[in-house]
C-alpha cells in the first residue's frame, strides 16, 4: 500500500488499494479454514504438532478437502497469482503498485512475489500433505535399517517435503500460465458472497463431525 501511494502516480495507487482489499478479503476465508484444520487436529496450534499428527499415513486432506481448496484459492490470491492478479493487471493498470519500479527495487517487490509463494506452497504441503510424513514411511525405514533420531531420517523427510513444496509451486506456475484473470468486481463476489459462505459451512461441518468423533465435548 505504501509502494503504491509514494509513487505518486494514479495506476500505482489504484493497484495498493486492490491488494490491500484483496488480502482483507480473501484472509477471512483462509483464518476459518485454518480454524476448522486446527479442530480437526485436535486443537493443537502448533506447526510442529499438526505435521507429526499426521504421521499415520493420513494427511489432513483427507478430513479436510473442503478446507484444502479453500486454503488454496485464497492463497492464489493473497500471493496475488494469476487469475488473482488484478493488482498489478496490465491490461487496466500498466504494472499496479510498482508501475514506478525498476532495478534492485522493482526486483525486491518480485522477489518477494515468489518467496510468498513458496511460503504458501509449504505451508500447504504441511498443513494438509503430511510435510515429512508420506505414505509406509516407518516401513521404508525399517527395511532401510533405520531408527529414531538417525540424521538419515531427517533427510529423507526434508526431501519428502521440499518435494511436496515444489509440487505446490509447479502447480502456482501452470495456472498463472493457464487461467485468465478475473474481473475485479468478480474478484470480490467470489471472496465475500462464495468463498466465505463455504468457509464457515466447511467449519460447521468439522465441529459436527468432531462431536460426533467425541473428539469435543461440553
Amino acid at each position: 500500500m505504501i509502494g503504491g501511494w509514494a509513487s505518486n502516480n494514479k495506476y500505482s495507487l489504484l493497484g495498493a488499494i486492490r491488494a490491500s482489499a484483496q488480502m482483507i478479503s480473501y484472509e477471512l476465508a483462509m483464518g476459518i479454514s485454518i480454524i476448522a484444520l486446527i479442530i480437526s487436529a485436535g486443537g493443537t496450534l502448533s506447526f510442529g504438532e499438526i505435521v507429526a499428527n499426521q504421521d499415520a499415513g493420513i494427511a489432513n486432506v483427507v478430513w479436510q478437502p473442503l478446507g484444502f481448496l479453500i486454503f488454496f484459492i485464497c492463497a492464489l490470491a493473497e500471493t496475488n497469482r494469476a487469475p488473482f492478479d488484478l493488482a498489478e493487471c496490465e491490461t487496466e493498470l500498466v504494472g499496479g503498485y510498482h508501475t514506478e519500479y525498476s532495478a534492485f527495487k522493482l526486483g525486491l517487490f518480485l522477489f518477494a512475489e515468489y518467496i510468498n509463494m513458496f511460503v504458501s506452497s509449504a505451508v500447504m504441503a504441511g498443513f494438509y500433505f503430511g510435510g515429512y510424513n508420506f505414505p509406509f514411511a516407518h516401513e521404508f525405514y525399517n527395511a532401510l535399517g533405520l531408527q529414531t533420531g538417525d540424521w538419515q531420517i531427517s533427510a529423507i523427510g526434508f526431501f519428502a517435503y521440499f518435494v511436496k513444496t515444489l509440487i505446490f509451486i509447479s502447480v502456482f506456475m501452470w495456472i498463472r500460465w493457464t487461467i485468465p484473470r478475473f474481473r475485479y468486481d468478480q474478484l470480490m463476489n467470489l471472496g465475500w458472497k462464495t468463498l466465505l459462505p463455504i468457509s464457515l459451512l466447511n467449519l460447521a461441518i468439522t465441529v459436527v463431525v468432531e462431536i460426533i468423533r467425541g473428539n469435543i465435548k461440553f
